[in-house]
């Protein structure tokens, strides 16, 4: 099987999250799929445009939210990443909630939801991206498996080139496979 050289551009899979932030004291949500873990502290990054409506709030409150939707939730994720929020009003396509420090909303209807505190910001072409240290972390009760967030319950989505898709099934466990294998006896 031969590899084929495509054009150098980015087609996934990658989350897609919810990022929310308060701007003109209204919450605006926006869809992205630039999103992660940034290292292994509690910080995480998202890259928004730079004309974003949410960027505004994030620059002004110095907080954002990362919400992650269900699959369920793949029209009202859609159309945030479509209707921007200075021609639209988003606040109400969500129910809204906020953590003690009330700095960035975040929605009730994600199953999991983290509200950040920007630590640093890079700008980068036309976009923006915002290191947030994770303040407050939120998991609906059903989506939870011996204490813990579970993947499969949460079902969150990812987009593949133009289309969102759900995770399906668990088909590995992180830092157990490999060793189920010795790489240094090439039994893989």
């Amino acid at each position: 099987m031969g590899k084929i050289k495509i054009k150098n551009y980015p087609v996934g899979p990658f989350p897609a999250v919810l990022a929310g932030a308060d701007v003109g004291g209204k919450p605006n949500y926006v869809t992205i799929g630039a999103c992660g873990v940034v290292c292994l502290k509690p910080v995480l990054y998202i890259s928004l445009k730079s004309t974003h409506y949410t960027t505004i709030g994030v620059k002004e409150n110095g907080y954002f939210s990362v919400n992650i939707p269900s699959s369920e939730m793949v029209q009202k994720t859609d159309y945030c990443g479509i209707v921007s929020g200075k021609a639209t009003d988003k606040s109400m396509v969500f129910a809204s909630f906020y953590d003690e420090i009330g700095k960035a909303p975040l929605i009730s209807e994600c199953p999991l939801n983290f509200l950040c505190k920007v630590v640093q910001s890079v700008p980068i072409f036309d976009f923006e991206m915002f290191f947030g240290e994770i303040v407050s972390a939120y998991v609906n009760e059903q989506c939870l498996t011996d204490g813990r967030p579970d993947s499969l319950k949460i079902n969150p989505m990812v987009i593949i080139g133009n289309g969102y898709f759900d995770i399906g099934k668990m088909v590995g466990e992180v830092f157990k496979e490999g060793g189920n294998n010795t790489l240094d006896n090439k039994k893989i």
